[in-house]
């Protein structure tokens, strides 16, 4: 303590706006966003997503539409997550390796229409393409193989990024992936490729509605705490972290968010890297369903949850509330 009553006043800094701003130890800015986009087949397809209000499913057209329509907001990176047809699901998820698949002619499409002028993200993981909607490859008891599925994993982010990816960020939790990732990007002379690691993600009961957004909701076959991180543990995620650094990631996500912002402040705290959050569909769903019921205004519960990120450490968050915070930054 350096002061005491009444030579130190601490309201005194928050009588005013102008001092308000002054003082302002965080700060928040539509470059700071990372926008969840969900792409479907088709043209000319909004496809409105039940349990998400306000969110849709676009084809690729649409997609194209969103990327233009985040440069003129100043989002920097839009993040893709395909909703991939019934009958092209399998066991093995073997879509995900297709060049012509939903996820690579929404992110070459995006390229061609935006160039640098916005960076694409890309989810590395086999749940959109699994009949069972695990994120890996099953045996005959049902359980997730770790090696096999990462020789898949690999092949899938190789193949986004032949197609233009900027970021590859495998979602999975599987050992070892990032190691496996980052080497086989450099044998591909993707070199400027990076690897936005989903280091520490939970098995947690905020996902249900991008479970639906993504159509594998319905198709999951048991739970995915395999492989999640249990909701009950820290420094697990600490270690989880760490290995990924190693291995080559270039920054680290958690996921969610809002429930875990004590292991997004450890993992700044201790390691100094970019940390990025991951606001659910769950945490958006919470934030729509406050505001339709009349016991809060959105776009203040939306700003007091992302300014929180900030503050726990983060350089960034994905939203689906992303375009509705970069207006209200803006202006």
């Amino acid at each position: 303590m350096t002061g005491k009553y009444p030579n130190t006043r601490l309201r005194r800094t928050r009588a005013n706006n102008w001092s308000r701003a002054l003082h302002r130890e965080n700060h928040l800015a539509p470059t700071d966003l990372i926008w969840p986009l969900f792409v479907t087949e088709g043209s000319g397809v909004e496809d409105p997503v039940a349990t998400l209000p306000g969110v849709s499913r676009w084809s690729v057209d649409g997609i194209v539409a969103r990327a233009k329509e985040a440069v003129d907001l100043g989002i920097p990176v839009i993040a893709l997550f395909p909703n991939t047809p019934a009958e092209k699901r399998s066991d093995n998820g073997e879509e995900a390796h297709n060049p012509d698949n939903l996820m690579c002619r929404a992110i070459k499409a995006i390229k061609d229409a935006c160039g640098d002028d916005i960076g694409v993200l890309t989810d590395v993981a086999l749940d959109p393409y699994t009949s069972h909607g695990q994120d890996g490859l099953l045996n005959d008891a049902g359980y997730v193989l770790n090696d096999d599925t990462v020789a898949s994993l690999v092949d899938q982010a190789i193949n986004q990024a032949e197609a233009g990816a900027d970021i590859i960020a495998p979602s999975d939790m599987m050992d070892g992936r990032i190691h496996a990732i980052r080497m086989a990007l450099e044998m591909g002379n993707h070199h400027n490729v990076q690897i936005m690691s989903y280091a520490a993600k939970y098995a947690s009961a905020f996902y249900g509605p991008f479970r639906d957004a993504v159509g594998s909701g319905g198709l999951l076959k048991g739970d995915k705490k395999t492989y999640q991180m249990d909701p009950a543990n820290g420094d697990e995620a600490l270690r989880e972290v760490e290995l990924d650094i190693a291995e080559g990631a270039d920054s680290v996500m958690v996921k969610p968010g809002l429930a875990y912002l004590d292991i997004i402040y450890r993992v700044k705290q201790q390691f100094g890297v970019p940390v990025f959050a991951y606001q659910v569909s769950g945490e958006y769903a919470m934030i729509e369903a406050a505001q339709a019921a009349g016991i809060g205004d959105r776009d203040a519960l939306l700003m007091e949850k992302l300014i929180a990120f900030k503050r726990a450490g983060c350089s960034g968050v994905l939203t689906y509330h992303a375009p509705v915070a970069a207006r209200i930054l803006n202006g």
